[in-house]
């Protein structure tokens, strides 16, 4: 038994830590954003931003909301993976404690440590009287001895035991075998961070096809509103021409009311039109990151610059097929969930197999038989212990069969996801084929349509035409121009959607590799 003081510090400081400050609490600060969730606010109406398709692509990519998300998901995997391989590690804990009890409950523990010498002096002898001599002067009567009285036996001390415990332990824990479950564990972890990085890998594809669509809605639009205002232009002109023949009285009132009813209905059609294009701006906008709830009523948040041109896709049918269901970072991230699958059997079975760990630690408590809180006794302690479970109610049973139907399962969505792949990729290169051939059709159309109303303004102007004519030629003038215009972004819609399928333009900022099989690992 020794004394040791200064072993009480780490109890002393263990137990401050867990009391409550005697401060008041301060107001928690408001939590301020990430700069990656701050929204960027869209250029002032002072500087329309120009903005081009590559420029869209490139802020879409650092700013876009379901970009961040995918790359947090990620890091929620790598957390995911130092969280299960820490099984293999070992576990090392501190732990201290103090107790105290009523001493009713610790008398009767005295007995249990044995007493001291139950009669002090048992072995003594006892003393014998001396004879006392007879005087000779004269006869005195002799007092009979009395002999000294035996010592009493005085009750035995109890043994003193402390009310008052404290305890502080260092234990370090090793896992030494589980069956294989922690290291299919682990590989299932380290599956799903490549699903993650996989769905941030489709994530972008997504983004930068819904960016090129939206960029080319937002052309399109402002080009119909061009169409819309030449259509209003000519039946303005056609409307002032026949007020002017009126008052010459060369034409009837009623070829000034049709006019002016062709012009009113043409109005709402620019005004949708207008519409339209404002929507397809916030929309790419908002894809782009951008906050647009501080502009003004109709401001353009940016000046869209380019064309509608018309692009030969990379690849052909057949190779868009072939290439979908190689690249394809969905389809990718199915084949890796069916090994998730497979991993998540070996982790069922465990249940089937023991378990073993190692305990090593060292203690330090004070000594119950001691009224000093100060005197202590330590030491070191090591244990192995293990735990094989007989039978178990067909628990671990049930699990592998959930297993297996999980893993046909994700055998089963594999498939069907080729074959929606296949589709997709059917769909685009159809909508690639039709919107193609009416463009075609549509430049002719156009061109026969300006010609049209040229000749039916002219034969207006001689007296052989009618104004009925001219009408019906702004009218379908201004459909060919739309039909062609709306070909145009379907096209390129189109494109951009096979682009996505077939993954051509995978993101140069996310390389990852998919998984390859590989050879199990010795099972822990």
């Amino acid at each position: 038994m020794k004394r040791l003081p200064l072993l009480l510090l780490p109890l002393l400081l263990f137990l401050m830590a867990g009391r409550p400050s005697s401060r008041a609490p301060s107001a928690a600060a408001p939590p301020h954003p990430t700069p990656s969730q701050k929204p960027i606010a869209c250029p002032t109406p002072a500087g329309t931003l120009p903005l081009t398709l590559d420029m869209a692509i490139a802020i879409a990519l650092r700013q876009n909301p379901t970009i961040h998300s995918a790359k947090a998901e990620i890091e929620r995997t790598k957390g995911l993976v130092i969280e299960v391989r820490s099984q293999l590690l070992p576990q090392v804990n501190l732990s201290a404690i103090y107790q105290q009890e009523a001493r009713e409950l610790v008398s009767g523990m005295a007995g249990a440590f044995g007493t001291a010498n139950p009669i002090a002096g048992a072995g003594a002898a006892t003393p014998t009287p001396s004879p006392v001599p007879t005087p000779t002067p004269s006869p005195v009567p002799v007092p009979t001895p009395t002999p000294n009285p035996t010592p009493k036996a005085t009750p035995p001390p109890s043994v003193f035991v402390q009310d008052k415990t404290w305890q502080v332990t260092v234990q370090a824990s090793q896992l030494l075998y589980s069956g294989g479950r922690v290291t299919a564990a682990i590989r299932m972890a380290k599956l799903s961070r490549d699903v993650a990085g996989l769905k941030l890998r489709d994530t972008i594809d997504t983004v930068v096809a819904d960016v090129r669509s939206q960029f080319y809605q937002v052309l399109v639009t402002r080009a119909l509103i061009i169409v819309q205002e030449e259509t209003v232009t000519y039946l303005s002109a056609q409307w002032k021409d026949q007020k002017k023949r009126y008052a010459t009285g060369s034409v009837p009132w009623f070829n000034v009311l049709q006019a002016e009813v062709a012009l009113a209905n043409a109005r709402p059609a620019l005004i949708q039109a207008r519409c339209n294009y404002h929507i397809a701006q916030l929309t790419l906008a908002k894809t782009l990151g951008w906050d647009t709830s501080r502009l003004p009523a109709w401001q353009e948040p940016f000046q869209a610059v380019g064309g509608l041109s018309i692009p030969s896709p990379s690849m052909d049918l057949t190779d868009g097929l072939r290439t979908a269901r190689e690249r394809n970072p969905f389809l990718e991230s199915q084949r890796v969930a069916i090994c998730i699958e497979l991993q998540d059997i070996l982790v069922q079975k465990a249940g089937y197999k023991p378990t073993l760990n190692a305990n090593v630690g060292y203690t330090v408590e004070n000594d119950r038989l001691s009224n000093s809180l100060g005197d202590a006794v330590h030491g070191w302690f090591f244990s192995i212990q293990g735990n094989w479970t007989i039978f178990d109610g067909l628990e671990t049973y049930g699990r592998v069969k959930q297993a297996r139907a999980r893993l046909e399962q994700a055998k089963a969505n594999y498939d069907d996801s080729v074959q929606k792949t296949d589709l997709q990729v059917q769909q685009a290169w159809a909508n690639l084929l039709q919107a193609r051939e009416t463009i075609d059709g549509g430049r002719e159309t156009v061109r026969q349509a300006k010609e049209a109303l040229r000749l039916a303004r002219e034969r207006l102007s001689a007296g052989a035409g009618t104004q009925l004519d001219v009408l019906n030629a702004v009218v379908q003038l201004t459909q060919a121009h739309t039909t062609e215009l709306q070909a145009r972004a379907t096209y390129n819609t189109a494109l951009a959607e096979f682009d996505r399928v077939t993954a051509v333009a995978v993101c140069e900022e996310n390389p990852i590799v998919p998984p390859k099989p590989s050879p199990p690992p010795a099972r822990r």
